[in-house]
């Protein structure tokens, strides 16, 4: 029996095809699934981001009734992740998700973007301190969907709450925050010391967090609960060149990440392969860490069980 492949929790577009367009046709779709074959990767959550409540709803039906179409796309396409529209609205922790989309968490609007999801939802990231009562939190733990702090910045007693109502992930850590924080206590160490109840996702591009800081968080959180992912947005895999993009057109330097006009990162452009190889030759993990981090953890992460 082959080994597993990849495995990616968070993943916007890839090969020139964004999982958030307006236009995703059946081809498309086939086009990414296969590319992402080719990669190595044998299971993605297809990610949808932060913008107007009905143009999600809308790009939800659109993917799951085109994956519904395509025998290679259900295989591929494990589900989806929904990153916002719950998330913190301040500049900074809000990231490149537009300002106008982000909406207070609440059950009506989420259960309005799972209906659209058709089933298929299986991880959404909120900000635990916007979440009143943990209400959303709780909501979502409670049919069966991987909750995910990210794009946030809870007190320590909030995060810990969220934990105590389901919460178990968190999203890109490190990412999605301000430059500028308290050096003692901000949402990276607040994280760390609650490592042992997490799912801690990272970005292993040696751009949204340096590799040595990398290294210093998985060793302070251990490989247990780590998992991998890329972030990648649609021009990922194609190499260095200017992609146009539903808002802007996103730039890719050779070994940067991808970028806004103005600089500002908007997801990754490396490949789940790419990322493996950084964590062993860059951050000095063995190949089975490595394998640990981008396979097996992040199948667990989300009850799948792991290679």
């Amino acid at each position: 029996m082959p080994d597993a492949g990849f495995f990616d929790l968070q993943v916007n577009g890839y090969g020139g095809v964004d999982f958030n367009g307006d236009a995703l046709t059946p081809d498309d779709l086939h086009a990414v699934c296969r590319r992402l074959e080719a990669d190595g990767v044998d299971g993605i959550l297809a990610t949808v981001v932060t913008d107007g409540l009905d143009v999600m709803l809308d790009r939800l039906r659109r993917l799951v009734a085109t994956r519904e179409t395509d025998g290679l796309a259900r295989r591929v396409i494990a589900g989806i992740h929904l990153e916002g529209p719950f998330i913190n609205p301040h500049d900074g922790y809000r990231g490149a998700h537009p300002a106008g989309g982000v909406r207070p968490p609440n059950l009506d609007d989420a259960d309005r973007l799972l209906e659209a999801a058709g089933g298929l939802a299986r991880l959404v990231t909120l900000a635990p301190e916007c979440d009143t009562g943990l209400r959303l939190t709780r909501h979502l733990v409670d049919r069966g969907i991987v909750t995910s702090a990210g794009h946030c910045d809870p007190d320590f007693d909030t995060l810990r709450a969220a934990c105590d109502a389901g919460l178990s992930m968190v999203t890109h850590v490190g990412n999605g925050c301000a430059d500028l924080v308290s050096r003692h206590d901000n949402i990276v160490e607040r994280v760390l010391a609650l490592h042992d109840r997490l799912w801690l996702c990272f970005i292993a591009d040696g751009v949204h967090v340096p590799f040595f800081t990398l290294g210093n968080w998985l060793r302070a959180a251990g490989l247990d609960r780590a998992c991998v992912v890329t972030d990648a947005v649609t021009p990922a895999g194609l190499g260095p060149g200017t992609y146009p993009h539903k808002r802007f057109e996103i730039s890719v330097a050779e070994g940067d990440a991808a970028r806004m006009p103005d600089g500002s990162l908007v997801g990754g452009a490396i490949t789940m392969a790419q990322a493996k190889r950084n964590l062993v030759d860059a951050v000095g993990l063995s190949a089975a860490d490595a394998r640990r981090l981008t396979v097996t953890n992040p199948r667990r992460a989300m009850g799948l069980g792991g290679p």
